[in-house]
């Protein structure tokens, strides 16, 4: 991953690029990131850090566990998968799979008290210390598994949240991950080993000191508090970094800069994407959730008009909602585009599905009135058939591969096509003194005529109306 970066300079497409044996560019955070790996037999603990259940996850030996309410076997195979993917991705070696059929998840226990007994034996013969369930419990679920298994359950947005909390490197991004862990966290305090049900009173009572209400509060009130601040803290300094992030969008729409938002589902190919378009080198590794924060780079079109492309963070099958709220000025990205390249693994056992998943989350951020271009990428991996059923279904999208550059040059055209393109015509009569016009019209309009003459650079172009504007007094009949 590398830091938000918003580059208006006409030579770092240029820069970066390295060719097409090498578009992903020198991958140095990636090396970073395989440098320091998890010690295998370290056990999971669960640490008190201001004596509370604060979960920082480290997961190692686990157990799937899925309820299957709905839909095809097929389709619980597929969640499955994913969440086995989700767990490898934060570290964990999966030990065993339960999948229930059920026509709702048990209020108390989730699976259900039979299931638990199974649970609990799978646990003790495989040695394994943490349950990981598909779906968001309830904090009554996650306590009574935990008090029957003996081992700490985590649920499949806890389990989000560490993966993002591991990847977050920019100052936003970290903040934007502890702000939903917080908010997640909130509605699941509890008592460890009883040390929060005490009262607090007095500087010496369990450290609270000044700032307690005083005689009365218990450790779990005053720590529900301090999570209340936090948060506000969070959202202060989030508002912030937006304003900035604003104010780079604001000089883009003065320039009239086309902006191009790459999105899709996690591991879907849309950093490897950018890297081919713009050999932007951002990190690339097989992975889910490998890209959190947004990185934006310019580059421009056959005929030199200039335009954005941000790679923006994956989404998912149930994306944690609390996320989706913090991540919300990242996501305005998408909603802000002129245009989203909707990147789609063509490869996966159920690409519509991804499909799906990502319109609903378009929906939820605002995005699904923007134009979108279909890209069906891995093809070079993808089942022929499935290719097939997908341009039946999808007549419009695009076939690429970006790792291997099958298909990135009719991308480019197409992508081109849709770009909004200037309205006003004119034919002007530029004075050589005036060349940073003539360089905006080559910079954000579409030349069809140029002549130097001995009275200035003559133009026959189509522009934006500001660029017009401008331009009125030079304008020839």
């Amino acid at each position: 991953m590398t830091e938000f970066h918003d580059t208006l300079h006409d030579d770092d497409a240029a820069d970066n690029y390295t060719g097409e044996d090498n578009y992903d560019g020198d991958q140095v955070d990636l090396a970073a990131r395989h440098s320091l790996r998890r010690v295998a037999g370290m056990r999971t603990e669960l640490e008190d850090v201001t004596e509370v259940e604060y979960r920082q996850l480290r997961l190692e030996r686990v157990v799937l566990v899925s309820v299957w309410t709905s839909g095809t076997e097929q389709d619980v195979d597929n969640a499955i998968a994913e969440l086995k993917l989700l767990a490898e991705t934060a570290g964990s070696e999966v030990l065993h799979t339960l999948v229930q059929r059920r026509s709702h998840p048990d209020p108390a226990t989730f699976i259900g008290r039979g299931k638990v007994e199974e649970l609990a034996e799978v646990v003790r013969q495989t040695g394994a210390d943490t349950v990981i369930c598909d779906g968001e419990l309830e904090p009554a679920q996650l306590r009574n598994l935990e008090d029957r298994t003996k081992v700490k359950v985590v649920d499949r947005t806890a389990l989000i949240l560490d993966i993002f909390a591991q990847h977050a490197k920019s100052a936003e991004g970290k903040a934007q991950v502890e702000l939903a862990q917080l908010q997640y966290l909130r509605q699941r305090l509890r008592g460890w080993g009883g040390n929060l049900s005490r009262q607090a009173g007095g500087r010496a009572a369990g450290g609270a000191g000044i700032g307690g209400r005083g005689p009365g509060e218990t450790k779990i009130e005053t720590d529900r508090r301090r999570i209340k601040t936090r948060i506000s803290q969070l959202r202060h300094k989030l508002r912030e970094m937006d304003s900035t992030r604003e104010s780079k969008r604001a000089e883009r729409r003065r320039n009239q800069v086309p902006s191009v938002a790459i999105v899709g589902y996690t591991n879907a190919g849309k950093s490897s994407l950018l890297n081919r378009l713009t050999g932007a080198g951002v990190l690339v590794e097989d992975a889910l959730f490998a890209t959190l924060d947004p990185t934006t780079r310019r580059t421009e079109t056959s005929d030199s008009r200039i335009y954005t492309l941000t790679d923006t963070v994956g989404f998912v099958r149930h994306l944690p909602h609390d996320l989706v709220e913090a991540f919300r000025s990242t996501l305005e990205e998408s909603a802000l585009a002129d245009l989203l390249l909707h990147v789609v693994d063509a490869s996966d056992a159920d690409p519509e599905g991804q499909i799906a998943a990502v319109n609903t989350v378009l929906g939820e951020i605002g995005a699904s009135k923007v134009p979108e271009l279909l890209v069906l990428n891995k093809a070079d991996v993808a089942d022929d058939a499935t290719l097939l059923a997908l341009r039946a279904s999808h007549p419009d999208a695009v076939v690429v591969s970006a790792r291997t550059g099958a298909g990135i040059d009719e991308l480019r055209a197409v992508l081109e096509e849709r770009l909004p393109r200037p309205q006003v015509e004119l034919t002007v009569l530029v004075p050589y003194s005036r060349g940073d016009l003539v360089d905006r019209i080559h910079k954000t309009g579409v030349i069809d005529a140029l002549e130097h003459t001995g009275d200035g650079t003559l133009v026959t172009a189509r522009v934006q109306p500001d660029l017009a504007g401008d331009l009125a007094e030079f304008v020839r009949g």
